[in-house]
């Protein structure tokens, strides 16, 4: 296997610090959202959520199921790199998939959070990179519990992108 297809661990290392940036940033405004629905910003339901706040709370399970790929996606990448480091390149496409799956949900969560007009259509290439993703981690499902769970996390982020229409 020629050095070109292996990823050297630097740049894995490279990409994960790039990719978690991405997700700490989809946290940060999932957290704004939050504390803006508690404030005095506008008329308030009863429990505590602004009426104006639509975008969170029609796409909260969307949100939740993004998320959640992203915090499944950091165990898995970092089970990887611990896998390549020890020379085990069985997992080299499941770090490519993951890899292209973190910053893809990490933006499915911050564009359901604005419900951004571009939503649908950004959420069905997101469906189709979790899709490849979990197609990866299933292959390893059986060795690493941390790959079950990153590919039961894509699953339910593609149902959830399903449900809108992607």
């Amino acid at each position: 296997m020629d050095q070109m297809s292996t990823p050297s661990r630097r740049a894995v290392v490279a990409l994960a610090t790039m990719t978690a940036a991405a997700a700490a940033s989809g946290f940060a405004l999932a957290d704004d959202k939050k504390s803006d629905a508690g404030s005095d910003a506008g008329s308030h339901d009863g429990e505590g959520h602004t009426k104006h706040m639509g975008g969170s709370a029609k796409h909260q399970a969307l949100i939740d199921s993004a998320l959640h790929c992203v915090n499944k996606g950091d165990v898995c990448l970092d089970h990887c790199i611990a896998l390549l480091s020890k020379g085990d390149t069985s997992i080299k496409e499941c770090v490519r998939t993951v890899l292209a799956m973190l910053p893809m949900c990490a933006a499915l969560a911050k564009l359901a959070a604005l419900d951004t007009p571009r939503l649908k259509e950004f959420a069905k290439v997101c469906r189709d990179v979790c899709a490849d993703c979990q197609k990866e981690c299933d292959k390893h499902k059986d060795h690493h519990a941390v790959c079950k769970a990153c590919g039961e996390s894509c699953a339910a982020c593609i149902k959830e992108c399903d449900k809108l229409g992607a």
